[in-house]
């Protein structure tokens, strides 16, 4: 689930996807650009991460104590220590909620080249997943 505080411009298009207001915020953006679902008044970070989570942890429908990973992508127009930012408030409000961040990305994996947002995405935990996420990886973006 991501928001943008501005849009970005697809080089083919050279105009923004679409207009933003300095003081609006886009929620459900998708992660190519594309206008998100609804427009409001920006809001402090602990309401956004609220807004974000709460359709994500209706549609999961978790179990206290579920293991998760959760994944804070900057969609290329957020400074890294906003991303980090949100994990911690997205942490802290699934920690809230009962369950167990186990693991954490954060950074600009998936971007809209220069849009101003993020994305929060959550994903249930098992053994197996856990095992699959912990494999070696060497990628442009992702090394461990």
């Amino acid at each position: 689930m991501g928001v943008a505080l501005s849009s970005c411009t697809v080089p083919d298009a050279a105009a923004p996807t679409f207009d933003i207001g300095p003081a609006e915020m886009e929620i459900g953006v998708g992660i190519h650009g594309e206008p998100g679902r609804y427009r409001r008044a920006v809001m402090p970070a602990d309401d956004i991460v609220a807004l974000l989570l709460e359709p994500i942890l209706k549609d999961l429908s978790l179990a206290a104590g579920r293991e998760v990973l959760l994944q804070v992508n900057g969609f290329g127009g957020t400074p890294l220590i906003e991303l980090h930012l949100l994990n911690k408030l997205a942490t802290d409000r699934l920690r809230a909620q009962g369950l167990k961040v186990k693991r954490w990305l954060v950074g600009n994996h998936t971007t809209s080249l220069e849009m101003a947002g993020a994305s929060l995405t959550l994903t249930a935990l098992d053994d197996e997943l856990t095992s699959l996420w912990d494999a070696p990886v060497t990628t442009p973006s992702l090394r461990w």
